[in-house]
């Protein structure tokens, strides 16, 4: 068996063995298979396709190349949630506590952010003094004291999904839906959760531009989930526009801070209390998602969801003080206010434009090792259907550096398309899969 004769296989339409794709995964890992070669290959995989099949079986291969997390030992149904990524998503933020007051047992690793998407570590590390790194001992107990821990990915968790990853970035083979589903699953299936509940963005601000692309990927993943025999439910929901009027860091945690109070923008409150009702539901603490959602919004008004936050916090370091004063969360010092240029109703919000700014701001990264400024961001102050008057503020948009703000207020005054008729209503969740 030979690398060449994979790539040629792969080439011509055939279908890869599990004893190729192992040797080709194997051999990678260790560094016996040049970036070249493995390159070819994911480029004859981006136009040849892989079988559902083959995606389980390299799934498998990866999640466990490297560290598993074992979480046998927290008691009940451990329950995982993960993002393809969007604006303004700060959904992990509110569901995961909304579950974790419902008891069902939250052991999450989440990433950093990576160009206009945002990332859940970043938006936890704008808290002063919270810990995203943890020991695995650490971990553990935690869920078991409290019912919830979120940390940063593990060093060695999926080295084959870090490697793949990094060369699908430079070789335009990051949007192959086979390549997604097995990278997104093998660490959570590496992560050692019992049930997996993801939400896969469809629209402008997301990876899955359409709703037919956005309902492959979660079949796809949907059914990897059931082959490695863990109960997996995607949730199809809209990205448009941002999600929420918050986009970057300090700014996301103090709306979620405010949805958790019981207030906030309506769209990020919809999709979070869905996606914990589904969590409380794949956990077995609800007999239907219905019932899940009945108890998360039960949670919310009781002031529950909004203590575990709290507590999760107090127990990584963080200050939780920033449950009661959202000011304590430092917001960049350059603001620039974006004004109206028309009257009219806001008709489109680019997603992908806004999460474009909010990189440009300082909030998001160009590369992995890029620094982020915590406190910088955009506060949109009108959404797709609000009445806006020429001269109205639209958005505020905060940087550490003036050329930058001005730079991020450019592309935001591009995301607004506004005009005289007001667009239908989109619907935020697509479809439950």
């Amino acid at each position: 068996m030979n690398m060449e004769e994979i790539i040629r296989i792969k080439r011509e339409g055939g279908v890869l063995t599990p004893s190729e794709l192992k040797y080709f995964v194997r051999g990678y890992v260790a560094g016996e298979i040049p970036d070249y070669q493995v390159s070819a290959l994911l480029m004859a995989i981006y136009f040849q396709k892989l079988t559902d099949t083959e995606t389980a079986e390299l799934t498998n291969l990866m999640r466990y190349s490297g560290d598993t997390v074992d979480l046998r030992e927290i008691p009940g149904v451990k329950v995982d949630k993960h993002s393809t990524g969007g604006v303004g998503d700060k959904t992990t933020l509110i569901a995961a506590p909304i579950a974790a007051s419902a008891g069902i047992p939250v052991a999450k690793m989440s990433g950093r952010g990576l160009g206009f998407t945002g990332g859940t570590i970043d938006k936890l590390q704008s808290i002063p003094g919270f810990r995203t790194a943890l020991s695995p001992a650490e971990f553990i107990e935690q869920v078991k004291n409290i019912g919830i821990s979120i940390i940063g990915q593990s060093g060695n968790l999926t080295p084959a999904d870090k490697k793949l990853y990094a060369l699908r970035d430079v070789t335009a083979t990051v949007d192959d839906k086979s390549l997604i589903a097995a990278s997104i699953m093998s660490k959570k299936l590496a992560a050692g959760s019992d049930a997996v509940v993801l939400d896969v963005k469809c629209g402008k601000g997301a990876f899955m531009k359409t709703l037919e692309d956005a309902r492959t990927l979660s079949r796809l993943m949907v059914d990897i989930g059931a082959y490695a025999g863990k109960k997996t439910i995607a949730v199809i929901s809209d990205m448009n526009q941002p999600l929420g009027c918050a986009v970057g860091n300090a700014l996301e945690v103090r709306e979620a801070v405010e949805i958790l109070k019981g207030r906030g923008p309506s769209d990020i409150r919809e999709l979070s209390i869905k996606l914990a009702g589904i969590m409380i539901y794949a956990g077995k603490a609800a007999a239907s998602i219905d019932e899940g959602c009945e108890m998360a919004e039960s949670a919310i008004l009781s002031g529950a969801a909004l203590d575990k936050f709290r507590e999760l916090i107090k127990a990584q370091g963080g200050m939780p003080e920033v449950c009661d004063d959202t000011d304590l969360l430092a917001l960049s010092d350059k603001q620039i206010e974006v004004h109206s240029e028309f009257e009219g109703y806001v008709n489109e919000i680019d997603g992908e434009k806004v999460g474009l700014a909010s990189q440009h701001t300082g909030a998001g990264r160009v590369t992995k090792d890029d620094e982020v400024d915590h406190g910088a961001g955009i506060l949109l102050n009108k959404k797709v259907g609000d009445f806006v008057r020429r001269g109205e503020l639209l958005a505020t948009v905060f940087s550490s550096d003036l050329d930058k703000a001005e730079s991020a207020e450019r592309e935001v005054i591009k995301s607004y398309r506004i005009g005289d008729g007001k667009a239908g209503e989109m619907m935020l969740i697509k479809d439950i899969i």
